[in-house]
């Protein structure tokens, strides 16, 4: 009898593949349950006890909803994971039911008997090469996958024993694959399951993360190739748009990483993707002792720290628009929704930026303080951080900013176009105001964005701040026209004072000083040259200068500093830069303290 692990073509033409995906909608049942329970702890509870409530108790239980929350998320994950794991049995033991039952059609339309054993019987046909009998019928058998079984001799006597043959052998393939799937989806699902206890520790997030990557492996034909990976931010939003909500969750449970990364998708589902697969990121992070994934670490779980403390009162809600590990790491984060905001703003870090807890803290207020600006002047805005890229690392820090070339700007400029490609494809408003803010390298990375073909999507004004210049000469050649091109420039700030190559050539230093700046005049007589080009606060570039302040000296009673050029988002440090960028977020550059040229 033609079987495999117990299975035969009889036991798989009868499979009722129905009762297995009744069984995968009962999991998705029960995984929506567990995450509108973490909702309500996480959106009502929590929130309600922080706002209302000060003291120890408080704290405590506290303390005890996070941990309540996050096991109806882990709950939410692995439950996600067995509906798509059985979803994905019953694709492929489907598939193989389609090959058997175009087998047996053919079976029957020929007049041929399957046997319970699989072989083949067919009847006498064609013609004796001496008496011009009928040939004899018989009953072919599969022996091995279909094509490996060498004909008796030269010529098959009978017609139909090829044909048998292949009858026998699509059935018999299709009995093997089918065994064969079961088996690895057995596994599968053995494997799914949670330690004893209440508690999810990071160990149980570290077993998520590889229940996540065996199903995801194993659903590749079922929802990964669905996946339009190579299509528009637009075409994206239109897939997403068509999904039904079955098909949404199952994208979600399995695939956190890539939904949560792809430019297009809305920025609510993108930050429901991203938090689940933070979770992740932080299990398959935890215990390693290389330095790149101890900081990484660092960097996910001040982020966590973040989501899971909510905004205070009358502070923009965080979203999640991107978390990976790749490279230095990836991370994106709004302050304010990007989808339903009129205007938003997306700030690109530069030099020694990476996914670590210094950027978690830091860079994230930065965004955050720009979208609180922004809200003062105008309620629907937004702002985001985007670290999409991989920043040039430097272990001295500005002083080497000058070797530093353009390989990582243009690489990331794809990238960056990407976004703001999705931006604009899920925006509510009907002509969103979106600003572009590049500071330090990040203004290079966002000068190469402008170069590439169609510019920045959706950029109507264009911010540098601290910059070693953009790659261009002009603002006029930034695409948004130089009136909508703004630069912010410390007096104090080094890197924005970079040599140009030739004045590098000549051994000119980037330091404020009486005789630095002769030297630089001698060494450029064109004017208003840095490392990456002309200097963006310069009249030879021609763009709109605004007022910032000085910043501390070089070096000072203090010592040495380069705080200068990190203060410009910062409300307290330098207000007056603050509130410039915030007003040209909100769309009202019309308003900004203007500076006179370098």
């Amino acid at each position: 009898m033609v079987s495999a692990g117990g299975l035969t073509w009889t036991a798989l033409r009868d499979l009722e593949c129905a009762e297995l995906e009744g069984a995968a909608d009962g999991w998705g049942q029960v995984g929506n349950r567990a995450d509108a329970a973490r909702d309500r702890v996480g959106t009502h509870l929590l929130n309600g006890l922080r706002d209302t409530q000060r003291s120890e108790a408080a704290e405590s239980a506290v303390a005890r909803l996070h941990q309540l929350h996050g096991n109806f998320q882990y709950a939410h994950t692995e439950c996600g994971l067995i509906r798509t794991a059985l979803n994905s049995l019953a694709h492929e033991l489907k598939a193989q039911q389609r090959v058997l039952a175009e087998a047996l059609e053919d079976a029957a339309a020929l007049m041929f008997t399957v046997h319970a054993d699989g072989s083949v019987a067919y009847p006498a046909a064609g013609e004796g090469l001496l008496d011009g009998r009928p040939l004899q019928g018989g009953t072919a058998a599969s022996s091995g996958p279909p094509g490996l079984v060498a004909p008796s001799g030269l010529i098959a006597p009978n017609p139909n024993a090829a044909k048998a043959q292949d009858i026998a052998d699509r059935v018999a393939g299709a009995v093997r694959a089918a065994a064969e799937i079961d088996w690895r989806y057995a596994g599968i699902l053995r494997r799914l399951k949670a330690e004893d206890g209440l508690k999810v520790p990071t160990s149980t997030w570290k077993d998520a993360a590889a229940d996540a990557a065996e199903v995801r492996d194993a659903a590749r034909s079922y929802l990964r190739d669905g996946i339009p990976r190579s299509a528009t931010p637009a075409e994206r939003n239109a897939w997403w748009a068509g999904l039904g909500q079955e098909q949404r969750e199952e994208y979600l449970a399995v695939y956190p990483d890539v939904i949560g990364n792809l430019d297009g998708i809305p920025a609510a589902v993108r930050d429901a993707a991203n938090r689940d697969n933070l979770q992740l990121l932080i299990g398959k992070l935890d215990g390693r002792d290389d330095s790149r994934s101890v900081a990484q670490l660092a960097g996910l779980r001040e982020i966590d720290r973040q989501l899971r403390a909510g905004s205070k009162p009358g502070e923009p809600p965080i979203y999640l628009l991107g978390i990976s590990d790749e490279g230095n790491g990836r991370a994106i984060v709004a302050f304010g929704n990007p989808d339903t905001s009129r205007n938003v703003s997306t700030y690109v870090p530069g030099l020694n930026t990476s996914l670590d807890k210094e950027f978690a803290v830091g860079d994230l207020k930065r965004a955050r303080d720009t979208a609180i600006g922004a809200r003062y002047h105008d309620r629907s805005s937004a702002s985001v951080v985007w670290l999409g890229y991989d920043a040039p690392q430097t272990p001295d820090g500005v002083h080497s900013l000058a070797v530093a070339g353009s390989g990582r700007a243009e690489s990331g400029a794809g990238a960056l176009n990407g976004f703001m490609g999705g931006l604009v494809a899920t925006n509510d408003s009907e002509d969103p105001h979106l600003t572009v803010i590049g500071h330090s390298y990040g203004s290079r990375t966002v000068g190469a964005a402008t170069q590439q073909s169609g510019g920045i999507p959706g950029a109507d004004d264009i911010v540098f701040v601290g910059s070693p210049g953009v790659g261009v000469d002009r603002a006029e050649d930034l695409g948004v026209g130089k009136g909508h091109v703004f630069v912010g420039a410390a007096e104090n700030d080094v890197v924005t004072k970079l040599p140009s190559k030739q004045q590098a050539a000549l051994g000119v230093v980037a330091a404020p000083g009486p005789l630095a700046f002769v030297t630089k005049e001698l060494a450029d007589q064109g004017g208003g040259d840095l490392w990456f080009g002309k200097d963006p606060a310069s009249a030879e570039f021609g763009a709109q200068r605004f007022r910032v302040g000085d910043g501390p000296r070089l070096v000072g009673f203090g010592g040495f500093s380069i705080d200068a050029h990190s203060e410009y988002f910062d409300p307290v440090r330098d207000a007056a830069s603050a509130n410039n960028i915030a007003l040209i977020s909100a769309g009202r550059s019309d308003r900004i303290e203007p500076e006179e040229y370098r």
